[in-house]
């Protein structure tokens, strides 16, 4: 059986009253009913009036000849209900119509009213009036009255929902269009940050997305640590973009010991050919200690490098020059198809790298051995004696000289004798000092009878006033030429012309004194000038 039968459907409206369901609105708490009056006892009523969708009305208290008595309205909609489809109130048909057919639609009530025109008129606005002839109860009349009232109520709330809806609706859309706003903003920014960048790390390409904003940060978001000797490309403080290929290279540190000099460099290449490539190293006809393509690990490598160098060598009165990368002069002169033999050597000690451009002359030597005694001086030994006159000595004993054996290397270069070279020394026989006694005694400042002479005219006279004259035969000598033998008979020791010249005109005087002016014929007479 169709519901028609049990309700009555108001006019569509979209935006119900609060508070009034509709059909397909949810469930509102009922405004309670109207006590209803109770009839004689009799038959059990037909259950109460029932709303659309709405809540079952509860069963009334039998009333007089079974007419159902209004006891609840909870049939209508909750007034804080939500928005339904058919918001118009739903009347019951038993308590409006009383013994005639209760069961009968609204749409019926009117005669003559056709279909859907009756039905538009019969609008929970307006009271629904019982048929004629009917009498209504009491208890009837105020519950359609009340429903009207709430109807009314109804009307107008739905009424002022309507026209404050559009500014409702904008307040409540603007948080979440503020919400989608901010989302594809934020969703913007993400995909704006993130970049997609192929970092290569010692030849071993990846590719990643990022935050960083620089080459810096994101080597530190992969944890790669650079030192000084580490090469990346682009700079570390680079900005990077989505697409950026970013490249780091770890330094090796290479022992290198080239031509001879021997340095620590580093290197980033990771093959000796590379790092050869990178130090600006000439390897064309070079010798390396280790193969070109050896890789150089992160501990790094020892490598002798020899570069092939132009060097000329002179041997036999010949000059050869040739192109080598040997370590030593001594490999380059065999290069060269020269052999030394016995003592032979280079200008260059063999040993010796040789260098680009240089010359070697090749040393023919030849040596032998010579003895040879050498006489070894004596030493003289002075001691003072005050019984002698001062610039008197007197030897106590001769001295000898020694004697040394000595061996020498005498050695002959390309035909050129060099100096001899002094190999060993043997003493044959010891030297002996010579022992001198030397006189401290002064000598007397005058003579009786020969002070008053010219003694200086004498001297110049003489020897022209020199005490350590000789005369050209080597027999007198002296300020006043005394031969040895008159010397000696004076006093004095040695020879004359070795005394002090205060000794030897002392002696001159005792000799005057003795003898005269005799023993110098030809200038005497100056001492009476």
């Amino acid at each position: 059986m169709s519901t028609s039968q049990y309700e009555t459907f108001g006019a569509y409206d979209p935006y119900g009253a609060p508070g009034v369901r509709g059909q397909y609105g949810a469930h509102g708490h009922g405004v309670p009913g109207m006590p209803g009056v109770h009839g004689v006892p009799g038959a059990h009523g037909a259950p109460g009036a029932r709303g659309a969708y709405g809540e079952q009305g509860g069963y009334h208290a039998p009333g007089a000849n079974g007419a159902p008595v209004v006891n609840g309205m909870n049939g209508m909609n909750g007034v804080n209900g939500v928005n339904g489809v058919h918001d118009s109130a739903t009347l019951g048909y038993g308590a409006v119509y009383g013994s005639g057919d209760t069961y009968r639609p609204a749409y019926e009530v009117s005669a003559g009213a056709g279909g859907a025109s009756a039905a538009a008129r019969a609008h929970v606005s307006e009271p629904v009036l019982p048929r004629q002839g009917e009498r209504v109860p009491e208890g009837r009349a105020r519950a359609a009255e009340a429903r009207a009232v709430v109807g009314r109520r109804a009307a107008r709330r739905r009424k002022a929902r309507y026209t404050q809806r559009p500014e409702s609706a904008v307040r409540r859309l603007l948080p979440q269009a503020l919400v989608v706003a901010f989302l594809a903003g934020g969703t913007t920014a993400f995909l704006a940050k993130d970049k997609a960048i192929e970092l290569t790390v010692d030849g071993r390409p990846r590719t990643l997305h990022t935050f960083a904003d620089d080459v810096t940060g994101l080597l530190a978001e992969e944890g790669v640590r650079v030192g000084a000797h580490d090469a990346v490309v682009p700079a570390r403080g680079a900005a990077l973009a989505s697409g950026d290929e970013v490249a780091v290279r770890y330094g090796r540190p290479v022992r290198l010991t080239l031509d001879g000099r021997r340095r620590e460099v580093w290197t980033t290449a990771s093959t000796v050919e590379g790092a050869l490539r990178q130090l600006g190293v000439r390897a064309e006809g070079a010798y390396l200690s280790t193969s070109r393509s050896q890789n150089i690990g992160r501990a790094g490598l020892a490598l002798d490098v020899r570069t092939e160098r132009t060097v000329t060598i002179l041997a036999d009165g010949r000059t050869r020059t040739i192109r080598t990368n040997a370590a030593t002069v001594g490999e380059a002169v065999e290069e060269a198809g020269i052999t030394l033999h016995g003592q032979d050597t280079t200008s260059v000690p063999p040993g010796d790298f040789p260098r680009d451009g240089q010359t070697v002359t090749v040393l023919r030597v030849k040596g032998s051995r010579e003895v040879r005694e050498e006489v070894i001086p004596f030493e003289v030994r002075r001691t003072q004696d005050p019984t002698l006159f001062k610039g008197t000595e007197v030897v106590e004993q001769l001295g000898r000289p020694g004697l040394r054996r000595v061996t020498y290397y005498l050695r002959s270069v390309n035909g050129v004798r060099q100096k001899p070279h002094r190999e060993t020394s043997e003493l044959v026989r010891e030297p002996r000092a010579q022992l001198v006694k030397v006189g401290t005694k002064p000598h007397p400042d005058s003579v009786k009878g020969a002070d008053g002479l010219n003694w200086h005219g004498l001297a110049v006279c003489e020897s022209g006033g020199r005490p350590h004259a000789v005369d050209s035969s080597g027999t007198y000598g002296g300020l006043y030429q005394f031969d040895t033998r008159t010397w000696h008979s004076l006093g004095g020791s040695g020879r004359p012309q070795d005394a002090p010249a205060g000794e030897q005109t002392f002696r001159a005087k005792k000799l005057y004194v003795s003898r005269g002016a005799t023993p110098w014929p030809h200038c005497g007479a100056r001492l009476h000038g």
